[in-house]
């Protein structure tokens, strides 16, 4: 009988084994991060030719990142990635503090991915209008995390003492991905350290598809009764968005499961504003799991000054909500009624880590 893998996480999903498909996929993570680490330690020579060959200067680290989340439609993995590179010394932390800012400013690729999908299978509307909600979680991430990225590298050098004395002692205690030593090192000796490099890439990336695809079977109708329909709070929908985004390490799952009920009306786009806004923060929760449990001192002091920063500047835009929602709404319909205004944006969004990554490799 053919194994597939769509197979296994739909039963895996079923309610009774709904947990144990969790806990497999969080361990399959974890496995995936330590056979990272083993890997990218043993390819390390390598890979930093690699890297400064395609990296030249910070800028390119910051489109490496950006490009990579759209590759990928997975901004978890491209940050875990940076923390992996940090770990062996090939990343500064400058470049580390862009990459999973980088990360960020991609991650909505994978909301426009899923209203095309939704295009797809109804077609009841334009391709235009059904990833709407992508373009709006552009908007909104954007308008935090750019301004969040300059700052945030501007002042690096000045918070980063700070930050890591606020972290200090952060560790598990223990060593959890110390159990997965034997087998990690084995498949490194076993296949070389470029080919396991690209295995942990592909488990690591597989993990979270799995964790995807087990929450995808969630009664989602019993989430939106009860969470959902609370949207129209702003600090209510924030803090939902916080929450699922959080407690799941998901935004594809959070806010994948918003977009059949924007695309359809059910949910206004002013009500989801203060959500995805939430989603945006509570993304970075699995990140700084990652930098604590890789026991990176320096990196999980990276990742928090990005989170606090990033939070910081969310508050405030909550605390002028109305007027910053009239803005972003503005700007949302006029890409949706103006096609050019549109093409425009989108070569915006593919024009410029691009840019970032090339022109100082053309330059060089």
């Amino acid at each position: 009988m053919r194994f597939r893998f769509s197979q296994l996480a739909d039963e895996l999903s079923s309610s009774r084994l709904l947990p144990i498909g969790a806990a497999g996929a969080v361990l399959l993570f974890l496995f995936a991060v330590q056979l990272l680490g083993t890997a990218t330690d043993a390819a390390a020579p390598l890979l930093e030719q690699v890297f400064l060959r395609v990296v030249v200067g910070d800028a390119s680290a910051l489109g490496l990142s950006w490009s990579g989340a759209y590759a990928l439609a997975n901004g978890s993995v491209v940050a875990a990635l940076a923390l992996s590179l940090f770990t062996v010394g090939i990343v500064s932390a400058p470049q580390l503090f862009l990459m999973v800012a980088g990360s960020r400013l991609g991650a909505a690729a994978i909301v426009v991915f899923i209203g095309a999908l939704d295009y797809f299978q109804k077609e009841r509307y334009s391709l235009q209008k059904s990833v709407s909600m992508g373009l709006l979680t552009f908007l909104l991430t954007l308008s935090i995390y750019l301004p969040v990225t300059v700052f945030g590298y501007l002042a690096l050098p000045y918070l980063g003492d700070p930050f890591r004395a606020a972290s200090r002692g952060w560790t598990v205690g223990i060593q959890p991905l110390g159990f997965f030593d034997p087998l990690t090192a084995t498949i490194t000796n076993a296949i070389g350290p470029v080919l396991s490099f690209l295995v942990a890439v592909g488990v690591l990336f597989g993990s979270l598809k799995l964790f995807d695809r087990i929450l995808a079977n969630v009664d989602t109708a019993t989430l939106r009764k009860r969470f959902f329909s609370r949207l129209q709070r702003t600090w209510v929908s924030f803090a939902i968005g916080l929450l699922v985004t959080g407690v799941t390490t998901s935004v594809a799952f959070s806010l994948g499961v918003i977009v059949p009920l924007y695309n359809r009306g059910y949910v206004e786009r002013e009500e989801l504003i203060p959500y995805v806004l939430g989603a945006n923060i509570g993304t970075l929760i699995d990140t700084l799991v990652v930098a604590v449990v890789l026991e990176s001192a320096v990196g999980t002091a990276v990742v928090l000054e990005l989170l606090a920063i990033a939070t910081l500047l969310t508050l405030g835009a909550l605390l002028v909500h109305d007027t910053y929602s009239r803005v972003i709404v503005a700007i949302d319909e006029r890409l949706l009624e103006d096609r050019r205004v549109f093409l425009a944006f989108v070569l915006f969004l593919l024009v410029v880590p691009l840019a970032l990554l090339l022109v100082p490799l053309a330059v060089s």
